[in-house]
């Protein structure tokens, strides 16, 4: 007499659960690959609502015309370093607002983050509120 069991347990395994997981896995982690950039320049960006700064900061302004200026003093771009440096000698955190017309050229504004950036200097883009 062959007694047989009706309820066959099958040997396969559904990896479909798996699979699902590990391109979400990937998905993320390209995502997450793109948004690193370890060689940018740290910058605090500015919010739309006012703040005020405790410590003395100092301004930093390049007009249409390309002239440079470090609190209302005109320099020329070539001093822009040394006249940052003198100024802030005494300061523990110095921090720069830097104010640009919308017609500069990036590499202007960039040269002027570069040098804040070498000196870890804190640097703020100046925009204008909403």
């Amino acid at each position: 007499m062959g007694l047989r069991s009706r309820n066959k347990v099958t040997p396969n395994f559904n990896m479909s659960s798996m699979t699902d997981i590990v391109f979400l896995l990937l998905i993320f982690f390209m995502l997450t690959s793109t948004l690193v950039s370890p060689n940018a320049l740290k910058l605090l960006l500015p919010s739309s609502k006012a703040k005020t700064l405790e410590k003395q900061t100092i301004s930093i302004s390049i007009t249409k015309d390309i002239q440079f200026y470090i609190n209302e003093n005109p320099v020329s771009e070539n001093t822009i370093e040394g006249e940052l440096k003198l100024l802030i000698n005494k300061d523990q955190e110095p921090a720069i607002i830097l104010h640009t017309d919308k017609s500069v050229a990036i590499e202007h504004v960039v040269k002027v983050m570069d040098i804040a950036y070498r000196n870890k200097y804190k640097i703020v883009l100046a925009t204008t509120p909403n």
